[in-house]
């Protein structure tokens, strides 16, 4: 058996109301927001975001594999994986993966898991998807393309729900795509791509699915559809004869479209409320369609006592932008460029244990947890007597100073810098992120989030950055 043992999401912070791109081009209102990536952000760091969501309560040394899922990988040449792994302290014998290439990826990767759990190869596989796709400005896809990611762990034993079966189809279609070096999404007409790429290929995986398996419309609870647009979902379900009270909420007037992840984040809502005996069907096209028929658990009600974000709880605290200017910036539209820091790849490498795990240590002999990792306890002068430790993602601001003289920017300052006091011990030097500096205070909770720090000869380095912990609030 094959089935899910957990699951996650992380959704960016911001959300831009679509009424002000609107404005910003004159064009007719669109309603809804859309998820908005910060610009410290990218697909890797929102895959290790909903990734620690998924993994709560659950040690990262358990999982044998990492499947990526993305559009938007950093690299054309390098794998994202590995980075996803270290950042989440896994065995060095983790099996990692990117798949890309196509928006389906994310249901793809599941499905490469299911058969490579099946197969005895591995017992837990956690497949992570995110996407930061960018839209051309000016264009509906500019309404459409949300930021978002979701994890899923699959394993072979009892969790959440089991994975039933799969049925998957090809198809040579042109649109949408985007050319390597391109950073625009084209499309050849959007009613032919919704008709003829999104809405056959749907309709041709969830239908062998049905054939393959022998469920019909009636025995499923809900169907995970992703779709492009707001309605196109709606024809495929109704033409397969589900209701409109089955099919999933796409989240398209909250979050609007985020590719690969999309299906995944939408499972991810569907078990935040699915009961033992639930059948669900988790389809995603492009280049063909994937479809996945799943069956809920017993195991679901101890899965969802788990103190996970999950998509609800990622809903419920974005905070709106107040202004179109904040998006242009986030996302880099309009080329600007960026101060360039000379860092050294060489230390990146060499101290890759402490930057990306966050790794530090604790002295056998007094119990101090310290970071960065020394030769000397700094509390009471035992040499080379430490344990090496996972220090905790969580604590309170312990100092911080406002920098107003951060290389290269003049109007985005003061950064915060805190140092902050973990939770079972050692403090981190580290930048504030998602906050309003004035905001910061000592003894403020915080939590660390993985984020771009910065990029130096065309390398991107990885580090952590604190944020405020997400309450459950929506300002407007």
């Amino acid at each position: 058996m094959v089935g899910v043992i957990s699951y996650g999401a992380y959704i960016p912070l911001h959300a831009l109301s679509r009424e002000l791109i609107a404005k910003a081009w004159d064009f007719p209102f669109v309603p809804g927001t859309k998820s908005v990536a910060n610009a410290d952000e990218d697909s890797v760091t929102m895959a290790v975001e909903a990734s620690m969501d998924c993994l709560t309560g659950l040690e990262p040394q358990s999982v044998d594999g990492v499947f990526f899922a993305t559009t938007t990988p950093p690299y054309a040449e390098k794998m994202s994986a590995p980075t996803i792994a270290w950042a989440l302290d896994m065995r060095r014998d983790v099996m990692t993966i990117d798949f890309t290439g196509s928006l389906r990826a994310g249901t793809t990767a599941l499905i490469a898991a299911y058969n490579t759990i099946k197969s005895g190869a591995a017992k837990r596989i956690l497949v992570a998807a995110a996407d930061c796709r960018i839209p051309e400005p000016e264009s509906m896809y500019e309404f459409q393309f949300g930021d978002g990611a979701a994890a899923v762990l699959l394993g072979n034993e009892d969790g959440a729900a089991r994975i039933v079966d799969y049925y998957t189809v090809s198809d040579e279609f042109v649109g949408p795509w985007r050319k390597s070096g391109d950073v625009w999404v084209r499309e050849f007409e959007a009613r032919h791509d919704v008709i003829y790429g999104y809405g056959k290929n749907a309709i041709d995986a969830i239908a062998g699915l049905m054939a393959k398996t022998g469920v019909n419309a009636s025995d499923i609870s809900k169907l995970v559809l992703y779709a492009p647009e707001p309605r196109s979902h709606m024809t495929v379900a109704q033409m397969l004869g589900f209701k409109f009270e089955q099919l999933q909420d796409t989240f398209f007037f909250s979050l609007g479209v985020t590719g690969a992840p999309h299906p995944l984040i939408m499972l991810a809502s569907a078990l935040e409320a699915a009961k033992p005996g639930d059948r669900i069907i988790v389809a995603g096209a492009g280049d063909g369609g994937d479809a996945i028929l799943l069956e809920v658990e017993e195991g679901i009600k101890e899965v969802n006592k788990v103190p996970r974000r999950g998509v609800k709880g990622n809903l419920e605290t974005m905070k709106t932008l107040k202004n179109y200017n904040d998006y242009i910036r986030f996302r880099n539209l309009l080329g600007k460029q960026r101060f360039t820091r000379k860092t050294s790849t060489v230390t990146y490498w060499r101290d890759r244990k402490e930057i990306l795990p966050l790794k530090g240590v604790r002295c056998r002999n007094c119990g101090t947890v310290q970071y960065p990792i020394v030769r000397v306890c700094y509390e009471c002068g035992s040499k080379d007597n430490f344990d090496e430790v996972r220090l905790a993602k969580r604590g309170v601001v312990y100092t911080f100073t406002l920098d107003h003289l951060v290389g290269g920017e003049y109007y985005t300052t003061p950064v915060p810098r805190v140092v902050v006091e973990l939770e079972g011990g050692g403090r981190v030097f580290v930048e504030m992120t998602d906050c309003e500096p004035g905001e910061v205070k000592i003894g403020m909770p915080v939590e660390l989030t993985f984020r771009i720090i910065h990029e130096s000869e065309g390398f991107y380095h990885y580090y952590w950055k604190a944020r405020p912990v997400r309450e459950k609030r929506r300002e407007g």
